[in-house]
Order: structure tokens, then sequence, then C-alpha cells
């Protein structure tokens, strides 16, 4: 397995490459904390904070995007 530094790097990544479809909506995210059991932990802002999409946007977008990047990751969460 990677370093957790490299890890953190990959989900960044992925998040930056979902960031601009989140941002036409008015929304954004921050990463919060990837913990031991290989959970990452989000915060959606913005428009996106309270959307009723919000969870979907989760699954399908950010969640799937992490996951193809950095297969160690389990589970995405909102914070």
């Amino acid at each position: 397995m990677e370093d957790k530094t490299t890890i953190r790097e990959k989900v960044v990544n992925a998040l930056n490459r979902v960031r601009p479809y989140l941002q036409n909506d008015g929304g954004d995210i921050d990463l919060i904390e990837i913990t031991d059991d290989m959970t990452v932990k989000v915060k959606l802002t913005g428009a996106c904070h309270g959307c009723p999409y919000a969870m979907q946007t989760l699954r399908a977008g950010v969640e799937q995007a992490i996951i193809q990047e950095v297969p160690e990751i389990r589970h995405v969460i909102s914070a």
C-alpha cells in the first residue's frame, strides 16, 4: 500500500478533476480527512451544501472519481 502522503495527493487530484463540475453549479468540495480505514471525508460547500442531489453527486461523481484514482479508498462520506 502507498504511504498516506501519496494517497492524499491522489485523492486531491481526483477532487480537482470533479471540482469544476461542482463549481459550475455554484458549489465546491473540501477534503476533510482520510481515515486509517481508508474512508475519505469531504465537505460539500456553496450551492452543493444542502442540495437535494448532494448525496447523488457524492456517490456517483466524487466517490467514483476518487476510487478510480485511488482503489485503496473504501468509502467517501460527507463530514
